[in-house]
């Protein structure tokens, strides 16, 4: 069972995230933004928003996660929803960035029903695209190899929308489209691409890992998960990783557009805050790919959880660096975040082989597989890491008296500064240390495969 997987194979599931990363990096970078300094919300309000939205999508996680298990298909249990969610995932991205004329009240009622649903249709495609790489091979290092693409296609298809987004807006502008307009055609484009390449990874994916038992009851498929300890502390550091991630995307746009501001640099000449908080972004995810590269030769040397918590860390400290650059330091600014991003890249896939390793841990221990139920509770850590990582900001902002599109307070621009390098280096600090108590070494899980290929033949 533990064959190699074609190049072409891995190609194809690192589509998959290629489609997700571009939305994921918009909601990041551009959702918070858009709804305070575009739609005009209350920071207050788009707060409790995202904290109701993505609390029911956390509860809709693992419903996926238990439809998924149950699926039966010529196609397989998890492929299809790719081909099936792939178009209903873009239009709904498109109305999530449009601005109807409803007035305040029905502004905010809009955003509460089209982020809700952009939310239900993200989950009904990543649960069950994440629990694939697990019945695509039962080799922890193929599943390395697979994340490593995964995470390469996520950083190419982030950094092709941080990249781009600044000179499309710029396009859609200039053509005399209103700002709100500008973001809607802008999301467009990214949502046909993202269908294209979701089908893609369908055509060019397939299932092979059967379970040694299939779970009929919903009852011990939770009562399992809910005894598996490993489970809660990975679940612990991937919400807090994410809760790190995630904090410094959505402070970005505020960081350069109130702190930093438009710059004149050394060959480059004059460059607007939005160019260059298009670059930081784009440089991070440059960075990261590049910590996902290093992930497999790294981990085989101090193994995954050595490599996870030394990653952490090292960006907890990065991160908190960045507190004492003034404006005027943009290159040491750009130069700090290279840095921090390959050490927060080497972590990425790491997080989903460990969540397959896991899902490995509980069949053995078990003797049932719920490979949708478990990989459901890392699109959970997504939405409660995007929720806490998006709503925190808007509370310190709030706090510190900020005011979108006027000149800030000395009050105001701390709680910036602030919510990009102090915060988040505290939240990669708690990840590193919460998987310390993780006990499946690379040693431990070799056993674990063994064991499970020998049922598996008998």
């Amino acid at each position: 069972m533990s064959d190699k997987i074609k190049l072409k194979e891995k190609i194809g599931y690192g589509f998959g995230d290629f489609a997700s990363s571009m939305f994921w990096k918009i909601f990041a970078m551009y959702l918070t933004f858009f709804y305070t300094d575009v739609v005009e919300l209350s920071p207050e309000s788009v707060a409790m928003m995202f904290i109701m939205v993505r609390l029911w999508d956390g509860l809709n996680d693992p419903l996926m996660g238990i439809i998924a298990d149950r699926t039966k298909t010529k196609m397989g249990k998890f492929r299809p929803y790719l081909l099936w969610i792939a178009i209903p995932f873009g239009l709904i991205g498109i109305l999530t960035f449009s601005v109807p004329d409803f007035g305040p009240s029905g502004k905010l009622i809009y955003a509460y029903v089209s982020y809700t649903l952009m939310m239900m249709v993200y989950t009904a495609v990543n649960v069950p695209y994440g629990s694939l790489m697990a019945v695509m091979t039962d080799s922890p290092k193929e599943r390395t190899s697979l994340a490593s693409f995964r995470f390469i296609g996520a950083y190419s298809g982030g950094i092709a929308m941080t990249a781009s987004a600044p000179y499309i807006l710029e396009f859609f502008k200039n053509a005399g489209a209103t700002e709100a307009k500008s973001y809607t055609f802008m999301v467009a484009i990214y949502a046909a691409v993202a269908a294209f390449f979701f089908i893609m990874t369908y055509l060019w994916t397939k299932e092979r890992v059967k379970a040694l038992k299939e779970s009929s009851s919903i009852s011990s498929d939770l009562k399992d998960l809910l005894k598996n300890a490993q489970w809660f502390i990975m679940l612990g550091a991937g919400i807090l990783m994410l809760v790190f991630l995630t904090f410094r995307e959505s402070s970005i746009m505020y960081y350069f557009k109130y702190f930093v501001q438009d710059q004149n640099l050394a060959f480059f000449g004059e460059v607007t805050w939005g160019k260059l908080s298009g670059a930081y972004m784009t440089i991070w995810l440059v960075a990261n790919m590049l910590g996902v590269l290093l992930a497999i030769p790294v981990s085989n040397v101090i193994g995954k959880k050595g490599t996870f918590i030394l990653a952490m860390f090292s960006s907890a400290i990065l991160s908190v660096l960045l507190y004492w650059l003034n404006p005027q330091e943009v290159y040491l600014i750009f130069i700090l975040n290279f840095i921090n991003g390959i050490s927060a890249g080497i972590v990425l896939p790491l997080v989903w082989s460990m969540y397959a390793d896991i899902a490995d841990y509980s069949e053995w221990k078990t003797g049932r597989r719920a490979t949708g139920l478990l990989f459901s509770s890392s699109s959970m850590s997504q939405k409660l890491g995007l929720m806490a990582g998006g709503v925190l900001p808007l509370y310190i902002l709030s706090s510190y008296g900020f005011e979108a599109n006027a000149e800030q307070t000395d009050q105001s621009l701390e709680g910036i500064r602030l919510m990009i390098s102090i915060y988040p280096g505290i939240t990669a600090a708690l990840s590193g240390a919460m998987l310390i108590a993780y006990k499946l070494n690379d040693r431990f899980m070799d056993k674990v495969t063994t064991e499970l290929n020998t049922k598996r033949r008998t």
